[in-house]
């Protein structure tokens, strides 16, 4: 993690990637080009260290020259696009390629085609590093691309954020915390888990998410990841962390302007919670705290027989099963609290009471957060 100005960013594309989308770059270009000498042109500020490594590479004669464009105005493009330093040559009847650092909404790119329609070149072809497909919001066809990503600000190899962060040799992509809050909630068979997070959702406006429920909707709905979970789940086997988690984000990308979530049912181990982190952590926010619902046996065991007389379930309606599911509960949790319990984040409530009550003690501990 580094820290410009105000803001902080992460690690997002390494040296060695850039070097290999500059190898791709090259080879694609030079290939098209032939024996022809083309003219590189860098848009400055921006392209600087990208087109004097692209020409480095470059295995054939080549010219180069430089505009200077201006459009960022913090971590904004703005609508109004100068230019400080223009063409100093003729270039008539010449392959021109422009060496663009980043295309975004491609206001920049417009203003390119627009300084060479009249200067007769035999083509106009664009090159960039780097290409944001979800912002782009021109026409211009774009001939090279190194590495598409997402619609996230980035600094580091000639991207800037207010001037600093130029001279990087890896790129770092904006790190802005989400005022998320994201709770997993745990309780034993019978703790009324699924009670609270219909109440705990309205109260903050949070989206639940069951595993349970996402695994019965995405194999009800023949979705790709639910036909693969299908498919283990038919020959005994235990559906991988990898497939849950994707099911997973596809709920959180589902609910991306979400206060929060309540995560239900996952993580069941280590590995899990860690790639949950992982998972929260790519939407710049975090687990805040696992909630477990704590409640004595004896009254578990009986709060299931009874429930068991009108839920139809028959694992409500067996001592010994009842008994074994808690336990089993207590077997996983055991991992899990001290996982949190490393992180500051576990907190066990007393779940016996009225609901009202209940609800008001997971309360008081959401607001502390």
């Amino acid at each position: 993690m580094i820290k410009l100005h105000d803001k902080y960013f992460k690690p997002f594309v390494s040296a060695k990637e850039i070097d290999a989308a500059l190898d791709k770059l090259v080879a694609q270009i030079s290939n098209d080009v032939g024996d022809e000498i083309p003219v590189f042109v860098g848009i400055l500020n921006g392209s600087f260290m990208l087109t004097s490594d692209f020409v480095k590479k470059y295995p054939k004669p080549c010219e180069v020259q430089f505009i200077k464009l201006a459009s960022y105005e913090g971590l904004k493009s703005s609508e109004d696009i100068q230019r400080l330093i223009g063409l100093t040559q003729d270039l008539t009847g010449r392959t021109v390629i422009i060496l663009e650092d980043i295309i975004d909404t491609g206001k920049t790119l417009a203003e390119v085609h627009r300084i060479f329609k009249n200067e007769n070149v035999k083509s106009l072809k664009i090159a960039t590093l780097f290409y944001k497909p979800e912002a782009y919001k021109k026409d211009f066809k774009l001939h090279y691309v190194g590495i598409e990503i997402p619609d996230r600000f980035i600094v580091g190899y000639g991207l800037d954020y207010d001037n600093l962060g130029r001279d990087l040799p890896e790129v770092y992509q904006i790190k802005e915390k989400q005022h998320m809050t994201n709770l997993v909630l745990f309780g034993p068979p019978g703790a009324g888990k699924g009670t609270q997070a219909e109440f705990l959702k309205e109260k903050y406006n949070l989206v639940h998410i069951s595993t349970g429920d996402v695994f019965r909707f995405n194999i009800k709905n023949e979705t790709a990841l639910g036909m693969l979970a299908k498919s283990f789940m038919d020959k005994g086997h235990l559906v991988p962390d990898q497939v849950t988690i994707d099911m997973l984000n596809a709920e959180v990308e589902k609910n991306a302007d979400a206060n929060g979530f309540i995560f239900d049912g996952f993580p069941r181990t280590d590995a899990q919670a860690k790639a949950l982190d992982q998972l929260m952590d790519t939407k710049d926010s975090a687990i805040n705290a696992m909630i477990a619902l704590e409640v004595d046996d004896e009254i578990l065991v009986k709060r299931l027989l009874e429930r068991g007389k009108t839920s139809g379930r028959k694992d409500d309606a067996d001592e010994n099963v009842i008994r074994n599911r808690i336990k089993v509960y207590y077997d996983e949790t055991a991992i899990l609290k001290n996982y949190y319990t490393g992180q500051n984040k576990y907190y066990g409530v007393d779940g016996v009471g009225s609901i009202e009550e209940i609800t008001e003690r997971i309360s008081a501990v959401i607001d502390s957060l």
